[in-house]
């Protein structure tokens, strides 16, 4: 059974059509990175996973189940969890708060007035293992709002797997950041998505062919080629879409 399985799927907006008979497969512990030109449809393909957008025809899996049609929170308790471009964090509550809020429902934690979340040693724990994981043990009472951008990411990171997802998506993780930042950064992806299925939009080609097992070409739409990081170098059908002379760099 594979983590994630796109099929034929097709997204329009009106009368454009984005997303163009887009096939797809993730297996169980592979990391997949999508790249493409801008406009390719990579950021709408994310949405449509997520179930942040419907899609028009086709039909998406989660291991071996279809999630089309369903809320992006209904997506997301089936173990799927999603970070985004634009960091979206609580920015007035603490590193620790942040986290803590992530695993609550995860850990069978439902709406409650009377109940105390302090006393929720469990929750407690988890969030002090993602804390751990993402190195912010130090950062632990930092507001989330004034933490450095490559921080505020790695946060971010830590509250897409502090559920206990096991497909994540990342969409453009680097982005925005110094090549140390991004060295990090990319430590942290492989060490956090061990044991899970990893799907993330990336532009920085150095982060894609140096973390992915797979890379899915998406040009206007459709998965070109999808395949080993060797193999998507010398695919002359990818150099002349999309990476042209830089794949060779």
């Amino acid at each position: 059974m594979n983590a994630l399985e796109l099929k034929d799927v097709r997204k329009s907006f009106g009368k454009s059509e984005i997303i163009r008979g887009a096939n797809l497969t993730v297996a169980k512990g592979e990391r997949v990175a999508v790249i493409g030109p801008n406009g390719a449809g990579k950021s709408t393909l994310f949405n449509l996973v997520s179930g942040r957008f419907g899609i028009s025809s086709g039909d998406i899996c989660l291991n071996g189940n279809s999630i089309s049609g369903l809320k992006p929170y209904e997506i997301n308790r089936l173990g799927l969890s999603r970070s985004f471009q634009i960091s979206n964090l609580f920015v007035n509550l603490s590193v620790y708060e942040n986290l803590r809020c992530a695993v609550l429902w995860a850990m069978g934690y439902r709406y409650s007035f009377w109940q105390r979340l302090n006393g929720l040693r469990d929750a407690h724990e988890r969030a002090e293992q993602v804390l751990e994981q993402i190195g912010l043990q130090r950062q632990r009472k930092v507001l989330a709002g004034v933490l450095t951008y490559a921080e505020q990411r790695a946060l971010e990171i830590g509250i897409t797997i502090a559920g206990g997802a096991d497909v994540i998506l990342l969409d453009e993780p680097t982005a925005g950041m110094s090549r140390s930042e991004s060295d990090a950064a990319v430590e942290l992806i492989r060490k956090v998505t061990v044991g899970k299925s990893l799907v993330m939009v990336e532009h920085d080609m150095s982060v894609v062919f140096g973390l992915a097992d797979k890379i899915a070409v998406l040009v206007y739409g459709e998965v070109i080629a999808c395949d080993t990081p060797a193999n998507i170098r010398s695919n002359a059908a990818v150099q002349a879409a999309y990476l042209g002379q830089e794949v060779h760099a």
